[in-house]
């Protein structure tokens, strides 16, 4: 009688190890708790791109301590290749700086609540190009908990946006400068998000090298961008740490150490479960705005909450299996 074959899929994650629900926990801390100290601790004054900057400099810092204390870098003078460099993480950060550009116009152009909506969407692309990238299929299943991740997330996008006023244009403006940027940078934020992962899994890129490799090229990219940006005039008037103070260090450090936990959590778990941890993460604000501002969870929040919940319960529970051929 044959051997039962195991029921694994192509680079499907499956079953997440104790060691990836931890990361995943902790990015869901991270994320849920830095919009609470950014505001707490960042100056309106602070300049917006030495914030940035620091915090890419604060991440190659503590990628490269990690390096050192799992020995990956002392391998990286014999490994590391420009061209592997630039297809691992070159390509996945021009098409996130991009992307990032795109936002800042669709935000400009589009009331909040629309641009979040519509934002949601690179949770299905993720899954989308996770297939045509790395032939990683999901569940019927699967597929209804990623519906049920983006109705959450829609919920609590309304819940954000209901007290902030709608923005009244030109409807070609909003089509073609609010909805459609948005849109491709959904597209994009998918794209590079299974370029990232298919780099970890299939390359074997460490996701500590293309946090180090991606912030540099991110950097260069803002530091050319500084020379006609408002933010660049302002660091040449004001300094690059005008605003500053000690305390602004904090929300720099979690932010770059969240930038971390990303590249774990994508390498290990995926792009679509990252997607997961983002709205999950949206709870958490919401119940920490109301424990340390006394601001009470909305309806669409306290409903979004079983929803989130049965979402991961399910992604989880329904793994896509591969179907026996029969002999």
């Amino acid at each position: 009688m044959a051997a039962k074959k195991p029921k694994a899929s192509t680079p499907n994650p499956g079953n997440m190890s104790p060691r990836v629900w931890f990361y995943s926990i902790l990015l869901t801390l991270q994320y849920g708790f830095q919009p609470i100290i950014s505001k707490r601790f960042t100056r309106r004054e602070v300049i917006v791109t030495s914030s940035v900057l620091t915090c890419e400099v604060a991440k190659v810092v503590c990628a490269l301590i990690l390096m050192a204390k799992d020995g990956s870098l002392k391998k990286l003078a014999k490994e590391w290749t420009l061209v592997g460099s630039l297809t691992a993480s070159g390509l996945p950060a021009a098409i996130y700086a991009l992307q990032n550009s795109l936002l800042q116009i669709s935000y400009r152009n589009l009331d909040s609540l629309t641009f979040s909506m519509l934002n949601q969407t690179k949770i299905i692309f993720t899954a989308i190009f996770t297939y045509i990238i790395l032939r990683q299929r999901q569940s019927i299943q699967q597929i209804g908990a990623l519906f049920l991740l983006i109705m959450a997330a829609v919920l609590l996008s309304i819940g954000e946006g209901s007290s902030k006023g709608s923005s009244s244009g030109d409807p070609e403006k909003i089509l073609f400068y609010g909805i459609a940027p948005v849109l491709v940078a959904s597209v994009l934020s998918g794209l590079a998000s299974a370029f990232c992962q298919w780099a970890s899994q299939v390359k074997k890129h460490s996701s500590f090298l293309m946090t180090v490799e991606m912030s540099l090229v991110g950097s260069l990219c803002l530091l050319a961008s500084t020379s006609k940006s408002p933010d660049g005039e302002a660091i040449r008037r004001y300094g690059f740490f005008y605003g500053w103070t000690p305390l602004t260090l904090i929300p720099v450090v979690t932010n770059a150490l969240g930038g971390i936990l990303v590249g774990l959590v994508t390498s290990l778990a995926g792009g679509v479960r990252k997607g997961f941890v983002i709205v999950s993460a949206l709870l958490v604000t919401a119940m920490l705005q109301f424990l340390f501002e006394g601001t009470p969870p909305s309806v669409y929040c306290l409903v979004a909450l079983p929803l989130v919940v049965s979402s991961i319960s399910i992604y989880q529970k329904y793994l896509y299996q591969v179907k026996k051929k029969e002999a």
